[in-house]
């Protein structure tokens, strides 16, 4: 089972290789941190206040081919944890089928931020992080 989650924080810090985002429960109060790098973080935040390039970026152009190739983003799924390390899935529907790939949960969501694809996070990882 998942529980769908949306984008509750994104922490830019200049002084540090590492960023945050914070992903919260959609109809609850669990919430956790997810640390990512700069690229992922500037490139959440580019989409989220829809600053736009003139030439596609990573992942504009992921979103491109996938569109070009007739798919569609379904949904993010943050679907494992193993040594403090997440895993997400992207569900991709194409004619009438869902691939599912692997991928970072911070690069799903910043795929997936500018088209407001739902986020999801399945039950044991969210009991996990939020057991304190």
């Amino acid at each position: 089972m998942a529980v769908q989650m949306e984008l509750h924080k994104i922490i830019i810090s200049e002084m540090q290789p590492e960023q945050i985002i914070v992903l919260k429960e959609v109809d609850g109060e669990r919430k956790f941190p997810i640390v990512i790098g700069s690229g992922e973080a500037y490139a959440i935040d580019r989409r989220l206040k829809g600053i736009i390039h003139p030439r596609p970026l990573t992942h504009d152009l992921l979103a491109n081919v996938i569109d070009n190739m007739g798919g569609s983003i379904d949904r993010i799924e943050i679907n494992d944890l193993n040594d403090h390390t997440f895993y997400a899935k992207i569900h991709i529907r194409q004619d009438g089928q869902t691939i599912k790939v692997d991928s970072r949960p911070s690069d799903a969501i910043a795929l997936g931020v500018a088209t407001t694809v739902p986020i999801y996070v399945a039950e044991h990882v969210l009991a996990d992080v939020c057991r304190e």
